[in-house]
């Protein structure tokens, strides 16, 4: 099978959208099918890229570090014919992604759709949320997705949204899967933990809280930060770490000077990639109160590389954590606290029989076999439609022809 991937988020851009991209695309090809990514230009991409077609773009207006393809539709038409794609697949309801849905239409062949954001936890980035609306993103979504052979969500919150939006299109919930060996890491020793903590000036005897990810407001770091004063009543040699980069960055640097734990929080910026997990088992919880998450890798990683979850629940999350020694969930940014404190005082610890029972269920491998399974009850969908619509076309040009023949035979009657 031929696959074209339609995205304005790929790498060198990070993302959890260009991760999970390039993850279905490693697992595609690893099964025997090729993928090309249609996405945007980008000053950061250097040399030629194998089966990457890059189309002009231009920065997003208040997401200056994301792209936006302005044209190429024939440009993207006449490649996706050349190469004789059977699916299109894409990641974006706006710039690549429409262009997308016309190459497929104009091809005549499925065009499938996977719903990666919840803008209306976005709209407050596009005029303070003054021009775009909830009833906006509600049309335009059902709109999108309604013209697609079929839409993959990454979780139930995801499923239910559309529905209430009145997307009618064929859906299935089918998780991003994570390469669990990136982040398990067996050689990663003890040692290069102790050293990790050490350098960031924390002890290898404190209990160390983790939050990674963007850091914007939506990510709502600010109640783990605001709950972790709490929790210090408790646990006084707690310390809490933030990785991560984004434009809220400051503003959270402020809100820990102005409640005094200065001494307590450390922020390190973003870390390299092949550093991540040694981050996440540096760590003795993972932390977030994002309600913004789809589906949300971060947690994924942290559980594949053995931290427990603290985390603010969801139908997803819920699911995902139905043992307790994998974490735990809290209900709203006000339990943050005694949730943590209780989880920790009950001294459940994790349990390497339940987390390898996990493992399959978040790992890459089941994503792809997932994924694959779509494409083709999509595609066999898509043939039943064709079949269906044809004759109904057929029948269309007869009763054209056939008009005037019937309109000469009742003047003479």
């Amino acid at each position: 099978m031929k696959i074209g991937f339609f995205t304005d988020t790929y790498f060198p851009q990070v993302s959890g959208v260009s991760t999970s991209i390039r993850t279905l695309k490693e697992q595609l090809e690893k099964r025997g099918h090729k993928v090309y990514i249609f996405t945007t230009s980008d000053p950061n991409a250097t040399g030629l890229e194998e089966d990457i077609i890059r189309m002009p773009s231009v920065p997003l207006i208040s997401f200056t570090d994301r792209r936006i393809v302005v044209r190429g539709m024939w440009y993207a038409y006449l490649i996706a014919k050349e190469l004789e794609l059977d699916l299109i697949h894409t990641h974006t309801e706006f710039g690549s992604g429409l262009l997308g849905k016309m190459v497929g239409k104009k091809l005549g062949i499925p065009v499938i759709h996977t719903y990666h954001t919840m803008y209306e936890d976005y709209l407050h980035y596009i005029a303070k949320g003054k021009v775009l609306r909830p009833s906006h993103v509600k049309y335009y979504s059902r709109l999108f997705t309604n013209h697609t052979t079929g839409v993959v969500c990454p979780s139930e919150r995801v499923i239910d949204t559309l529905r209430s939006y009145g997307v009618e299109s064929p859906m299935r919930i089918i998780p991003t899967g994570i390469e669990i060996e990136k982040f398990k890491r067996p050689d990663i020793t003890q040692e290069m933990c102790d050293e990790l903590r050490l350098s960031l000036g924390i002890r290898p005897d404190q209990m160390l809280l983790l939050s990674l990810s963007r850091i914007s407001y939506e990510k709502n770091i600010q109640a783990i930060i605001q709950g972790f004063k709490d929790i210090l009543v408790t646990f006084p040699d707690a310390r809490l770490l933030v990785v991560g980069k984004g434009p809220y960055k400051e503003d959270l640097e402020e809100l820990v000077t102005d409640l005094g734990l200065r001494e307590q929080v450390t922020f390190t910026g973003e870390v390299p990639n092949d550093e991540v997990a040694i981050y996440y088992q540096a760590a003795d919880y993972f932390v977030s109160a994002s309600t913004s998450e789809t589906q949300g890798l971060t947690y994924t990683e942290a559980m594949a590389a053995g931290t427990q979850l603290v985390v603010e629940g969801n139908d997803y999350l819920n699911n995902l954590l139905d043992d307790e020694s994998l974490g735990v969930t809290f209900a709203t940014d006000d339990d943050f606290a005694q949730s943590f404190v209780d989880y920790v005082n009950s001294g459940i610890k994790g349990n390497p029989q339940v987390l390898e029972e996990k493992m399959y269920t978040i790992s890459a491998d089941h994503f792809g076999e997932s994924m694959l399974a779509f494409y083709n009850d999509m595609l066999a969908y898509h043939h039943e439609k064709s079949l269906v619509k044809e004759p109904k076309k057929s029948m269309k040009k007869v009763k054209v022809k056939l008009a005037p023949a019937l309109k000469k035979v009742v003047r003479k009657s």
